[in-house]
């Protein structure tokens, strides 16, 4: 018979050992059974030594022995080892004279084996795990069949003491598991009476093991269950394998309280009608408490999801159909979720469905949620914008299994910002080009180097049509002018309005002297006409100063300066006259070179000035700063325009000579005042292409020892355009050293809301031109509005300059501005008087808040 594969041969050797592990009976200490066993054999016998042999992985190891001086040796010399792989009783008459073990050092040593008999010991597992066996220094022909007959038996007794030893071990673990377990084990005999009750158990049902012994079984269950539990109970009994699984009942304390319990019961006993059976119980208030908290988040995210002020949705990644949808998506896509689920957006949406699977594709190929913005119509006709971002998460059935989408509805921020560029392009009252767009169209045109003609316009006896008739006549009359103005220049050029009544046109054409004197007069026709207004019929006038490039000029200061002086030319003239600039005019241009000449001097020997414009708080009307401002006495001129010189600087290529000495005179004086008050110094653009500007600034405070969060730093919006990673790498240098950031003339150049993404401004300052119209101009009361709120949103101040008047300053308050600086609180004022002013400025300041 083939035994290579039975569970004692060696060649199942992996499972035998692991048999013998099970049995935990390896290096245990010697047992009387055992050793009796080992004594009776030897004597029965008549050997000189006998031994229980256990044959480990490596070794033989004797769990008894008798006569034997070793408690083990290595498996490889082991005769046992040949026992086990026969299963049968091995003997051995004459060691030397067998081939098997003649070599074996057992043998070979003084005194060593002779005679060998050995018997396998055969577990219930069916492997074997070892042998009984008796050996002798002296050979013999073998045993008598009652020798064989004693051996085995005693092997058969061994192998039981062994599985006895198991047994017991396994009954120990057992005890000391139930004991340890947080889990109730409960044992009930035939009749339902509890025959063994756990630690856990009293612990749980608040009864020890005396008071629960012999009582039945029922007294967990409350009386209005007691019927059910019986039932249980009795089935678990009766029941010879009972069906798997847990019941869920409820249990009652001593004290009477009642909990959620879960039952698992098994039968126990020799057989009907002497079965009992054993419950294994376990509180579960905990979970159930857990389970009721779970279901009330889920309802809870339920309820937050339906009602989500953003639109969400899910997808099967796969399908792409609808798996989910919100109410806010419901309402944004102008169907109920009924007719959303289920569908895909090419059923959905069929003009724009591809382009949104074409989404949901770039978002499955990408490894980090990818956000979009999109477009649809409704079918009630209305445009929606949305930006969404779509992620993949995993499902329960494989990764990525859903696409999440969370849709934002930008469509008001969209058209807000479709607003914000257009009055960032043109004037908000005339819908003519602003003076931003016109400065930047018109350094265009120079670089291209294009020919052109330049009209600059004055509208005359305009004051005269605000004092007596009032603003918004005089609004309606510049709305009127402006489209005059189109008219009579048709498509061949743009209009721009530079300033109150200053209008500017720029002509593109051939004949150009010709065409531009031909739209001059028709313009000083047209605006002669009388001008029809709510409050009555207004007359005004134009005056028309004319320059041509590249014959007048070759850069737009050139060209400006030059149309200034033909327009001053046309005035002189008497009113409703157009002029070009010619030859004669050139002295304005040798005066410009002397001025540039005694500008260098001025900065070289420290004579431009600074005065200090303060800055309020709007709650409390304290000076919270103020505003650095260039002043130069010409020794012959007297005052120089800021405007005039401060130009001419960054023409000459003194602006950053000029920047940074008076950057440090601003942190000197300021060093002076109240530690608590910010002194604001304004950039040039040109500031920034040197280079030099952060270290000039670092080193202003350093040599002043002003902290660096008392200086601001205005830039304008039209530097940001420029060069904007350079500016922006320059901004957040400067920001690193604590250094407040401002942005001066917010609105009238390139508003845009990129910016405030790019870099966190500390305060947004509003153009004077928005304050100037506050009163007057409900456009620009809802502009300043819309930036306030844009400055609340990103923790931005918002400054109002050039407040003039007590009525501004209340609409500008009750508005929401943070700051207010203007002629009304104090024209710029010298360092010295500024000082006194701040000694001077009670606690409480001025009484803004009064105003609101």
């Amino acid at each position: 018979m083939d035994l290579s594969n039975a569970p004692g041969s060696l060649s199942n050797e992996a499972n035998r050992l692991a048999a013998l592990m099970g049995l935990g009976i390896l290096d245990t200490p010697a047992e009387r059974d055992f050793d009796e066993i080992t004594r009776l054999a030897a004597t029965a016998l008549g050997a000189e030594s006998a031994a229980v042999s256990l044959i480990d992985k490596e070794r033989q190891w004797f769990k008894s022995r008798f006569g034997v001086p070793f408690t083990e040796t290595t498996r490889d010399i082991a005769f046992c080892t040949h026992a086990v792989a026969s299963r049968d009783v091995l003997i051995v008459p004459d060691a030397t004279l067998d081939d098997r073990f003649s070599a074996n050092p057992l043998v070979t040593r003084e005194g060593g084996i002779r005679f060998y008999a050995g018997v396998p010991l055969i577990i219930s597992s069916g492997y074997c795990i070892g042998t009984l066996c008796v050996f002798d220094p002296v050979s013999r022909p073998g045993l008598t069949d009652t020798q064989r007959s004693v051996l085995i038996d005693l092997a058969r007794l061994a192998t039981d003491f062994i599985e006895s030893h198991r047994l017991r071990r396994m009954g120990e673990i057992a005890a000391r598991v139930v004991d340890a377990t947080s889990d109730s084990v409960v044992a009930a005999d035939q009749n339902g009476r509890i025959v063994f009750w756990n630690p856990a158990a009293e612990r749980m049902f608040g009864r020890a093991f005396d008071e629960a012994i012999g009582r039945k079984i029922e007294m967990i269950i409350p009386d209005h269950l007691a019927d059910d539990a019986r039932e249980i109970f009795a089935s678990a009994g009766a029941e010879v394998t009972p069906e798997a699984g847990f019941l869920e009942l409820v249990g009652v304390r001593a004290d009477g309280s009642e909990f959620p319990l879960e039952l698992s019961v098994a039968p126990w006993g020799i057989g009907p009608p002497d079965n009992g059976f054993a419950a294994i119980i376990r509180d579960i208030s905990t979970r159930k408490a857990l389970d009721r908290e779970r279901e009330s988040d889920k309802s809870f995210l339920d309820t937050v999801v339906r009602n989500l002020p953003a639109m969400l949705f899910v997808k099967d990644a796969e399908t792409r159909k609808y798996l989910m949808v919100n109410r806010t998506g419901e309402r944004a896509i102008g169907k109920p979720a009924e007719e959303i689920v289920g569908r895909t957006d090419r059923e959905l949406f069929p003009h724009y469905g591809a382009s949104y699977e074409r989404r949901d594709g770039e978002a499955i190929a990408a490894s980090s949620p990818l956000t979009f913005e999109s477009k649809f119509i409704r079918e009630d006709g209305r445009p929606i914008h949305f930006r969404t971002t779509r992620a993949l998460i995993d499902g329960p059935d494989r990764p990525r299994q859903y696409i999440l989408g969370i849709s934002e509805d930008v469509t008001a921020t969209r058209l807000a910002e479709a607003q914000v560029l257009r009055l960032a392009h043109y004037d908000m009252l005339t819908g003519a080009l602003n003076r931003a767009s016109f400065n930047d169209r018109l350094h265009r045109l120079v670089q291209e180097g294009e020919a052109f003609a330049l009209l600059s316009i004055d509208l005359d006896r305009f004051k005269a049509v605000n004092d007596q008739l009032g603003h918004p006549a005089g609004d309606s009359v510049l709305t009127q002018v402006s489209d005059r103005l189109q008219a009579a220049i048709t498509e061949s050029g743009w209009v721009a309005r530079v300033g109150g009544d200053e209008f500017v046109v720029v002509l593109k054409c051939s004949r150009l002297r010709e065409r531009a004197a031909d739209a001059a007069s028709a313009i000083v026709a047209s605006i002669a006409q009388p001008f029809a207004t709510e409050k009555g019929v207004a007359h005004a006038g134009a005056s028309i100063g004319i320059v041509l490039m590249p014959e007048d000029g070759s850069t737009t200061t050139q060209l400006r300066e030059n149309a200034d002086l033909a327009l001053y030319r046309a005035k002189q003239m008497g009113r409703g006259n157009a002029c070009f600039f010619n030859a004669e005019m050139d002295a304005a241009a040798q005066d410009r070179r002397k001025l540039e000449g005694d500008l260098r001097g001025a900065i070289a020997a420290g004579n431009i000035e600074l005065f200090y414009q303060p800055v309020l708080s709007a709650r409390t009307g304290q000076i919270t700063s103020a505003e650095a401002l260039a002043r130069w006495t010409h020794t012959e001129r007297g005052p120089v325009r800021p405007d005039i010189f401060i130009p001419l600087a960054e023409e000459c290529g003194l602006i950053d000579d000029l920047g940074q000495q008076l950057l440090r005179k601003a942190c000197r004086d300021a060093q002076t005042w109240p530690h608590h008050v910010r002194v604001a110094v304004n950039l040039s653009p040109l500031q920034f292409l040197t280079g030099k500007l952060v270290d000039n600034v670092r080193d202003a405070i350093t040599t002043s020892k002003i902290r660096a969060d008392r200086l601001q730093l205005e830039v304008t919006e039209g530097l940001v355009i420029r060069d904007v990673e350079r500016t922006f790498e320059q901004l957040e240098q400067l920001r690193a050293l604590g250094i407040q950031v401002l942005i001066d003339d917010f609105g009238v150049g390139y508003s845009s809301l990129s910016y405030f993404q790019r870099f966190p401004f500390d305060k947004v300052k509003l153009d004077k031109s928005f304050v100037d119209e506050i009163v007057t101009s409900r456009a620009a009361k809802a502009i300043i509005q819309a930036v306030v709120g844009l400055g609340e949103a990103l923790n931005m101040g918002i400054v109002a300059e050039g407040v003039e008047t007590e009525e501004q300053m209340r609409l500008l308050v009750a508005t929401g501005c943070t700051h207010l600086q203007g002629y009304l609180f104090s024209r710029p004022v010298s360092a010295d008087a500024l000082r006194e002013m701040l000694i001077s400025n009670p606690p409480n300041g001025l009484n803004t808040s009064a105003a609101a």
